[in-house]
């Protein structure tokens, strides 16, 4: 598909979802009572929602990824959209050999045949920037072979000049203060997935801190076939982490496999605050242990990331706030972070999260697989106006960094609740926040340096 085509395929896609909202807003100030209702808003979300999907599956490469991205941030699009989107959490179909034999070609003037001992065709999974395969060297080690798809760079850039102009019209309707972000990170991250030599880095500095950890498994790199656009690594055996019927089979526990899932991102986010930001459960493998506990082989590293310093003395306000019931801290924590816009209303924020701060302090969730509406209920604020909710929303800024952050959060999160319904991860992660939280109070107690005095005075 040229890139004129794809561009004219991708902006039919996001044309019709817009002109279906415009024909609805039409309608609703025309007959209020009948077109402006709840129900009739959630049946038109859905249909766009849908028309997404097909469209994204027909596109693939960077929309696959977008689909990913959105099915998990309840941020900005309505939950019919989530919903929908969840299948591109699968693997994607995957594309001919002879196209990923070019790529390979290019990148060491060999094909994988003249390289590799044994070279299967048929990739062992495919993602929606490339794909892997399974190889043998002369020594007969099994070996996993990334090979990125042809082209993919001039993909990304037709796609995300789409992606720019359909934010840009989305902002017209919902004034999220700089919601540019999440394309400019989005832009980050395909930049960092699609360099496979970045992904290399990676996976050497996340293996190196958890080297005390034998169950914790990381692939090993062979840089001698791996390029910006290949990555040669050991091939990692075990179950994808969802299966739970496989899990059985190797009487793994899933609440187990949860725990120390749910324990491994605590400790990438508060100790090392470097950490997987693309936790879907395609990139998670299980091995059972010698001594029947889970281990757990971390895949796909590519957009793996560093924790912000303004995020993380934000989180510690935060969690300071909720631990000592002072609104005042979580006020100033989501400042720090960089959730109030400079020209947004101030005191409307701070109002409307003094209110949730009071609701979120007698909420009892008992299974996080399953909110119960009632407590959703709780949260819910029905005497919000439209006009303050929309003052509200200019209010709220998008951080820097945030991306990651959110994306990864609500990954994990919803796949401990696919895992363990009723596991307290918050709970499970409880001695990481403590720890993250003395070092960064250590940090603030500590002497601050005093500054260099004056040469002159030094001499005088």
């Amino acid at each position: 598909m040229s890139a004129a085509i794809r561009l004219i395929r991708a902006t039919r896609v996001f044309a019709i979802i817009f002109l279906s909202y415009m024909w609805q807003v039409s309608w609703a100030r025309l007959w209020p009572k009948r077109y402006a209702t709840r129900e009739r808003w959630k049946k038109i979300h859905r249909r766009n929602a849908r028309r997404m999907f097909k469209g994204f599956v027909r596109l693939r490469g960077v929309y696959i990824k977008l689909g990913q991205i959105l099915s998990v941030m309840g941020t900005f699009l309505p939950r019919e959209y989530t919903e929908e989107l969840e299948g591109l959490q699968d693997d994607v179909p995957p594309a001919r050999y002879h196209k990923i034999a070019k790529t390979f070609l290019q990148s060491f003037g060999k094909p994988p045949s003249a390289v590799f001992k044994t070279f299967e065709k048929d990739p062992i999974a495919a993602a929606s920037l490339g794909q892997v395969h399974l190889a043998t060297n002369a020594a007969g080690e099994k070996l996993a072979v990334k090979i990125l798809y042809p082209n993919v760079a001039t993909i990304i850039k037709v796609d995300l000049r789409v992606l720019g102009w359909a934010i840009r019209v989305y902002k017209q309707f919902v004034p999220v203060q700089q919601i540019e972000r999440v394309h400019e990170q989005l832009a980050d991250m395909l930049a960092r997935e699609t360099d496979l030599e970045n992904e290399a880095r990676m996976i050497t500095r996340m293996a190196k801190n958890f080297e005390g950890d034998p169950d914790v498994l990381f692939p090993a790199v062979y840089p001698e076939w791996s390029s910006a656009t290949v990555l040669t690594m050991t091939f990692m055996d075990g179950v994808k982490i969802t299966k739970k019927q496989a899990l059985a089979k190797l009487d793994l526990d899933p609440y187990a496999v949860a725990t120390k899932l749910i324990k491994v991102f605590y400790k990438q986010l508060f100790i090392d605050r470097f950490f997987h930001a693309d936790p879907h459960p395609g990139n998670f493998f299980v091995q059972r242990g010698p001594e029947g506990q889970p281990r757990i082989v971390v895949l796909d590293l590519g957009s793996a990331t560093e924790l912000r310093k303004n995020l993380a003395d934000g989180m510690f306000d935060i969690l300071s706030g909720l631990m000592q019931r002072k609104d005042d801290l979580v006020v100033k924590g989501i400042d720090e972070m960089g959730f109030i816009a400079p020209s947004g209303d101030r005191a409307l924020l701070e109002r409307t999260t003094r209110k949730y701060f009071e609701k979120l302090l007698n909420i009892n969730i008992t299974d996080f697989g399953k909110i119960d509406p009632k407590v959703a209920q709780q949260l819910a604020d029905p005497d919000m106006k439209r006009e303050e909710l929309r003052e509200l929303m200019k209010s709220i800024a998008y951080p820097e960094g945030w991306f990651y952050v959110e994306r990864a959060s609500v990954i994990m999160f919803g796949l401990q609740a696919t895992l363990a319904p009723k596991l307290n991860g918050i709970q499970v992660g409880f001695p990481y926040v403590m720890q993250f939280m003395m070092e960064k109070q250590q940090q603030r107690m500590a002497p601050k340096p005093e500054p260099a005095k004056d040469t002159d005075e030094v001499f005088n």
